[in-house]
């Protein structure tokens, strides 16, 4: 495991709903996380985000130009030293930190009856360690700073079942964890929140592969959605904006679904 790259480019901070707050998110490089980066850095914030690959970090840069304040470092989540080296070199470039949004995550290995304790460690590592860690790591600056808004990217695995399990148990487990932080940080001004989004169509990603490998798989699919629609990641960042503003003030403990009424969490259901 190796931090890799890190770059920052600083600038004023602009106007908007977040103009003079620094938020870390862990994995915005692409899919989700890169959302709601691109959506905070609109809305003037200075954001830190991470990822394993330099590359992806590079090509996120180029894509919001020279003038985004924003900080990145290549590295793996899972380090739970290398997170939190991460997340002080934040506070550190930035002069403290109002937010955080842990919105990496996966899962490795099949059904029960396949999975190793390396597949289950890991995706506990993954989910679970990496949501501890970084909370923990960022909760001293949150307190500098008068308090703050922690938002972890949960799932509807969390409650509802699907293959596999432990990816389900990995995310309940996050939504616990946020009701157990809220009371111990609320004091604090921390406030603690998940969102739990739904099958989500992102562009190259499994269910947009399906979309185009298996036209009636995704169509029968499209029917665990009362609007026969899946989520888009745009409308899960926008949430999780909200969790991080100052509009959401009196939210905290709580677990948003962002799935448009979806049942079963994949196509195989339970």
């Amino acid at each position: 495991m190796t931090s890799g790259t890190e770059q920052t480019e600083r600038s004023a901070p602009g106007a908007g709903r977040f103009a003079g707050r620094r938020i870390v998110v862990t994995g915005g490089s692409r899919g989700l996380g890169r959302e709601v980066v691109r959506l905070l850095l609109a809305e003037g914030a200075q954001v830190a985000t991470c990822a394993r690959s330099a590359e992806s970090l590079d090509g996120l840069r180029r894509s919001f130009g020279a003038s985004s304040d924003l900080f990145t470092r290549s590295l793996d989540i899972a380090d739970p030293e290398l997170l939190e080296q991460f997340v002080k070199s934040a506070a550190d470039t930035f002069g403290g930190l109002d937010g955080v949004v842990a919105c990496a995550g996966g899962a490795r290995g099949r059904g029960i009856t396949e999975a190793t304790h390396g597949d289950w460690a890991a995706t506990w590592a993954l989910n679970v360690g990496h949501f501890a860690r970084l909370a923990a790591s960022a909760t001293p600056h949150l307190k500098d700073s008068g308090g703050g808004s922690i938002v972890v990217v949960s799932s509807i695995s969390g409650w509802k079942p699907g293959p596999q399990a432990q990816y389900g148990a990995s995310k309940a487990a996050q939504i616990h964890m946020v009701s157990s932080l809220a009371r111990e940080l609320g004091p604090h001004g921390i406030r603690v929140n998940a969102v739990s989004p739904g099958s989500m169509l992102i562009p190259g990603k499994r269910w947009d592969r399906m979309r185009q490998d298996d036209p009636v798989g995704y169509e029968q699919f499209t029917a665990e959605f009362p609007g026969g629609e899946l989520v888009r990641p745009e409308e899960v960042a926008d949430v999780i904006a909200f969790l991080l503003s100052e509009q959401a003030r009196g939210v905290t403990g709580v677990n948003l679904p962002v799935d448009r009424g979806q049942n079963a969490p994949t196509p195989q259901g339970y």
